[in-house]
């Protein structure tokens, strides 16, 4: 049981939730941002003291029912409450980690030679792509395996990005997927990664310390590429379960220029 990372939680909930949002009076003065310790305490059904031990990373490990209790009083969403049962070890194990990808997923890649296409592993090391992926971003071959990764690019080459509307709300999803996926603080390997990423790059530190807590399924991503201009691409993410990896792919409306944009790149892949 994380008790730290509980206790920074907890405080992070309560402090978001406001009087009104839990049929409570508005009013008064209140010192500190959201819901007292107490009124949590009260709608949770426990007594104030055991929940401020919890808040001060010195309670006991909740049981199944209390974590339940607490998840309802804080209006947590489906994956901040697994997020929450994973940090006192009530959730099923995750499972295990891998680098290796499936010979059928490879093979799926390459016959997804209009869309670009990729597998991510926990955080975000890119582990397998296909040829649309090397046209849509890099030549993946040419980096350091290091550098194969989006967090890395993100905040670090596409720095420039994150100043806009785009870019931010891009990278606030996949912060808060990290976050989301239960492997840190458990993961050594994501663990290390979060806190040199956390040292490096002021913007990364300040979306982890906001501790938004969302998987993510798809998206829409906005960018310009420095061949065919703006894209607006869909991106559907496909759960590899008994890896712990992510099959990605990236599409467009059909007959929309950004469909055409992707035609233009795969024409480019091949010789005349």
């Amino acid at each position: 049981m994380d008790r730290a990372e509980l206790a920074h939680f907890l405080r992070d909930r309560r402090a978001r939730l406001k009087p009104v949002s839990v049929g409570l009076v508005a009013g008064g003065r209140r010192r500190t941002p959201g819901l007292r310790r107490e009124e949590i305490a009260q709608l949770a059904g426990i007594s104030p003291d055991y929940y401020m031990r919890l808040e001060q990373a010195r309670g006991p490990r909740p049981s199944r029912q209390v974590l339940k209790s607490l998840a309802w009083a804080l209006q947590l969403s489906d994956d901040e409450r697994n997020y929450l049962f994973r940090l006192t070890g009530e959730a099923p194990a995750l499972a295990g980690a891998s680098r290796e990808v499936p010979a059928n997923v490879l093979m799926l890649l390459e016959r997804l030679d209009d869309n670009p296409a990729m597998v991510l592993d926990a955080k975000y090391d890119i582990l397998a792509w296909n040829r649309m992926a090397t046209a849509l971003m890099c030549d993946f071959d040419a980096l350091p395996a290091g550098e194969r990764n989006t967090l890395r690019w993100l905040f670090g080459r596409q720095r420039a990005w994150l100043e806009t509307a785009d870019g931010w709300r891009y990278a606030r999803q996949c912060v808060a997927d990290l976050r989301a996926t239960g492997r840190y603080p458990e993961d050594p390997a994501v663990r290390d990664f979060v806190d040199q990423l956390h040292a490096e790059s002021p913007q990364f530190a300040r979306l982890w310390d906001a501790r938004e807590i969302e998987i993510q399924r798809s998206t829409t991503k906005r960018s310009v590429h420095p061949v065919v201009g703006e894209l607006e691409l869909d991106c559907e993410i496909l759960v590899l379960p008994d890896r712990d990896q992510r099959l990605i792919f990236y599409t467009a409306a059909l007959g929309s220029p950004s469909h055409k944009a992707l035609q233009a790149l795969r024409a480019g892949l091949d010789p005349c």
